[in-house]
């Protein structure tokens, strides 16, 4: 939610308020709404609650959108509000505002874009203009901050030019969890550093019933970090090219991971909608289903859940048998400071502070997240004996199974992630259920991804 004061001779004249819970807030792990819940909500917010304005969608993500936000703008249309209903759109020769004068839409928020040749990261772009304190001076000075001991993979997100720009903070990756009491039910042997991502089919399939009363595995496709991108990046696939300049849906080895999600989803999965409806973590939580991949960041609140600590662990993911690869999709936060605050010293006072080792290792003994800090998140796995969470921390290492590699990967981006990820969900929603069309569907999406790609240059 935004709040915006207007001011009059320093005083405050009048507040307005903007809920971004349909747009933004939709971006949330396991948050995704139909049509008629997103127009329900709008409803609530326009004429129960009356806030002043609301961010119901980014222009262009998907036909299930559009649908969405037509209804929206026709319901705030019959009670004189349809100013009020706002999308956020793109500089991208008017498509953006086409698809919302379709829908019916007044109001654009416009989100300029810088060139891709320019920002190799979405991020870069907030560095090359000069939006973040620039720190070469003053970690050079420091003698608590060397970025020799920080991961390097979360360094390089905030690098640009040769220049630092933030202190890393901490990094994630994605596990395997498991209900214990299923397993020993089934008679099926714990997953571990063994299992290849056909041992987790079999056994899914396996702990799957027939009425519907449990699953093997539960997936929502939306969560793309946690899920099936582990899979295409393991068996050899890719999202995006290391250019970042070409979509890799059209690789046979995506193809085929695509095709492994697809059968997954099918044999093992609840139905789609009772997956977004109630959210995988809710399921998994309830009993439900016997095994999620999740983020390192979901164990937090998982140790508050008397479920899962009593019946419940987590295991390093599976590896593909062809490629020998085990791959966890991997992303990290930093600290960081505005080039145009007032008192750029005392940000790096507050930003060498909490980079510095004491802190990163107090983050990891508190049990928030792993710390970016070399060698310090044994601190976070220690900081509970409930799960094994070593299935974290062992992606980082050399493997112990033979001809077995580790290796984490920077979550796949463009300039406009958003974009070309929210479409993917509508896109395949066919194919998940049919994989008879799915390698059509994978070359008929990377062409379409590659013109939202091309666009960003633009």
């Amino acid at each position: 939610m935004n709040v915006n004061a207007k001011r009059d001779n320093s005083r405050i004249k009048e507040i307005e308020i903007m809920d971004c819970t349909l747009r933004d807030g939709e971006q949330t792990n396991g948050v995704s709404f139909l049509p008629h819940e997103k127009l329900m909500i709008a409803r609530m917010l326009l004429h129960d609650i009356n806030v002043d304005r609301i961010e119901v969608a980014s222009a262009r993500v998907s036909e299930g959108e559009k649908d969405a936000v037509a209804r929206i703008c026709r319901y705030a249309k019959t009670i004189g509000k349809l100013d009020s209903v706002e999308v956020l759109g793109f500089v991208d020769n008017n498509k953006s505002v086409d698809w919302i004068a379709e829908c019916g839409g007044h109001v654009i928020n416009l989100l300029a874009k810088g060139s891709y040749k320019h920002c190799t990261q979405q991020l870069k772009m907030y560095m090359k203009n000069n939006k973040l304190l620039k720190l070469d001076d003053y970690i050079e000075k420091s003698d608590k901050v060397d970025m020799s001991n920080y991961m390097s993979e979360i360094t390089e997100l905030y690098t640009y030019d040769g220049s630092y720009y933030a202190i890393p903070k901490d990094y994630d990756t994605i596990a395997l969890w498991y209900n214990k009491k299923m397993f020993d039910d089934a008679g099926l042997s714990y997953p571990d550093e063994t299992w290849t991502w056909d041992d987790l089919y079999e056994a899914a399939k396996k702990l799957t019933k027939d009425d519907g009363t449990q699953y093997g595995f539960c997936m929502n496709t939306s969560n793309d970090q946690d899920t099936y991108y582990n899979m295409v990046y393991s068996m050899g696939g890719y999202i995006v090219n290391d250019d970042h300049t070409k979509s890799g849906y059209d690789d046979a080895n995506t193809i085929k991971a695509m095709d492994y999600v697809g059968k997954l989803l099918k044999d093992c999965c609840p139905p789609a909608t009772t997956m977004s409806e109630t959210g995988t973590d809710v399921m998994f939580q309830s009993g439900t289903v016997a095994m999620i991949t999740q983020g390192s960041w979901m164990t937090a609140g998982f140790l508050d859940n008397e479920y899962l600590v009593e019946n419940c662990d987590v295991a390093i993911l599976p590896y593909d048998k062809t490629t020998g690869m085990r791959t966890s999709i991997c992303n990290g936060l930093g600290w960081a400071a505005s080039a145009d605050t007032k008192r750029p010293d005392d940000c790096w006072k507050l930003i060498e502070w909490l980079g510095s080792k004491e802190m990163q290792e107090k983050q990891a003994e508190l049990g928030v997240t792993m710390s970016a800090y070399n060698n310090t998140s044994d601190k976070w796995v220690k900081c509970t004996d409930k799960f094994n969470l070593n299935a974290y921390l062992d992606i980082t290492k050399e493997s112990t199974v033979p001809g077995v590699t580790n290796e984490l990967v920077l979550r796949p981006y463009t300039y406009n992630s958003t974009v070309w990820s929210q479409a993917a969900q509508t896109f395949f929603a066919d194919a998940w259920a049919d994989t008879s069309k799915m390698e059509q569907s994978c070359k008929d999406f990377a062409t379409q991804m590659n013109e939202y790609i091309a666009e960003e240059d633009k």
